[in-house]
């Protein structure tokens, strides 16, 4: 999956698969986790977040399973 850079003190890039609903987030330190069944919305609502990080532990983190794929 392709991981766009997003601007973000904890993200580092973001991809997402609108075909299986994957995201993945990799973060600053290099790890990289796969995110299953996020909705595009989820998706968009991070990228265009003012602050990716406060997003993404608001409506990601805890939300959908997920595993470490780096």
């Amino acid at each position: 999956m392709i991981r766009d850079s997003v601007h973000s003190t904890s993200l580092r890039a973001v991809g997402y698969d609108p075909k299986s609903h994957n995201m993945e987030v990799e973060f600053q330190n290099h790890d990289v986790y796969r995110y299953y069944s996020v909705p595009e919305s989820k998706y968009f609502g991070l990228i265009n977040a003012s602050s990716k990080g406060s997003y993404f532990n608001a409506y990601i983190r805890d939300s959908f399973r997920f595993r470490k794929i780096r």
